[in-house]
């Protein structure tokens, strides 16, 4: 099965290693990758342990888990990764109910006890409801159009 990020390689070789603690992420872009995987799966466990530790003392599982109920992730771009400012600019893509909507955020990573962390993010004023058409390609950039890929 390919990776929910969208990477084009399997899951079990992107990022299901790095969900299940078998490696770390290398780089903030693939932190990036692997949270987004995580709520696709709904590894809300996961999404606490990435954050920085300045974010997640704030945080519970049940605040991630309550903030994606109804929502169905189910493909991600990675715009852009700036390894000098730790920064991803990212563009995922979700259901909600009959809608379909854009999660345009530039994300700020830290390094902290060896691990890259996902410490705060910049959404951008693009986010939100979007209208993608059935003969629109997919934004999962599969090849095919939308209709008969991720509108599925």
């Amino acid at each position: 099965m390919r990776c929910y990020c969208c990477s084009q390689i399997s899951f079990i070789e992107c990022c299901e290693p790095i969900i299940t603690g078998a490696r770390e992420a290398d780089s903030p872009a693939q932190l990036m990758r692997s949270r987004f995987s995580a709520y696709c799966i709904s590894d809300y466990q996961y999404i606490i342990a990435t954050y920085s530790k300045a974010q997640r003392q704030a945080l519970s599982e049940q605040d991630i888990q309550s903030s994606a109920v109804g929502i169905k992730w189910f493909a991600l771009n990675v715009n852009a990764a700036n390894s000098a400012l730790n920064t991803v600019e990212f563009s995922a893509y979700y259901f909600e109910g009959n809608n379909t909507g854009i999660l345009h955020e530039t994300s700020q990573f830290v390094f902290e006890d060896s691990k890259w962390r996902y410490h705060d993010g910049v959404i951008h004023t693009d986010s939100g409801s979007i209208k993608i058409g059935r003969n629109d390609p997919c934004p999962c950039q599969s090849g095919k159009k939308f209709k008969h890929c991720c509108a599925r």
